[in-house]
């Protein structure tokens, strides 16, 4: 019999169905770092009501919990929740909008989720908040500042860092001229580091910009998360990243 892998751990298969049973989903809430925002997903919302999961990121985590305790309680009162609609219960003075989340987004960020259905064939809304002048971030004007704070899972799924396509990264000639990356380092003040070669040596660094490492070799976006100061490396192209 193969192990389920709620079965270990702080959060149990049946912790999670109890919660959602008494309450009508479970929260899971994941601390922001130093470079990824705090976010938020329920779970069991599917099973119960069969209504998409919802996701939600970039406020604190005790904001993020109460909005989705909301969106649970409305939805337990029969109200579904739409993309497109302009929803201003939530949030004081300020609506909200939901998008329907890509699948492939449920690995990166609503594993958990995957685990308790065992699979991520579940539909799912990511809850969108707007700036202090109600913009989304989809619309012109929307504060720059605020841009990272909440990805949008409903694109970009070629591109999952928390920075601009074309900011300028270090690599090697020896990347460009067809090597595979086997290391990556994300720098303590953002840098971004992709190479061939564990310690390169000065002489071979160029500058790119970091969409163009992302079509050289899609699989560094499996890398959006990690953290400053960390790095990630492999044993060859055909194997899995590890990482700190």
């Amino acid at each position: 019999m193969i192990a389920d892998p709620l079965d270990n751990g702080p959060i149990s298969r049946t912790k999670i169905q109890d919660k959602i049973d008494q309450y009508g989903c479970y929260i899971i809430q994941v601390e922001a770092d130093d470079y990824l925002p705090a976010y938020a997903y329920t779970i069991g919302l599917f099973q119960r009501f069969k209504h998409p999961e919802i996701i939600c990121f970039g406020l604190s985590i005790e904001l993020l919990g109460d909005l989705l305790n909301n969106a649970c309680a409305s939805i337990k009162s029969n109200e579904m929740l739409n993309t497109g609609v302009l929803y201003d219960e939530f949030i004081k003075n300020h609506p909200v909008q939901f998008l329907q989340v890509d699948r492939s987004y449920h690995s990166d960020y609503m594993a958990i989720c995957n685990l308790f259905y065992r699979t991520d064939e579940y539909p799912s809304l990511q809850m969108v908040w707007p700036d202090k002048q109600s913009l989304f971030p989809w619309e012109p004007g929307f504060n720059p500042e605020w841009k990272f704070k909440q990805p949008l899972l409903d694109r970009n799924t070629d591109f999952k860092f928390y920075e601009e396509r074309n900011v300028a990264v270090f690599t090697t000639s020896h990347v460009l001229e067809g090597k595979p990356i086997l290391y990556v380092y994300h720098n303590d003040d953002g840098a971004w580091q992709f190479h061939s070669e564990q310690e390169p040596a000065l002489k071979d660094s160029k500058l790119v910009c970091l969409e163009e490492i992302t079509k050289m070799d899609p699989s560094v976006n499996e890398l959006y998360h990690l953290s400053l100061g960390k790095s990630a490396w492999r044993e060859s192209a055909g194997h899995p990243w590890e990482w700190e």
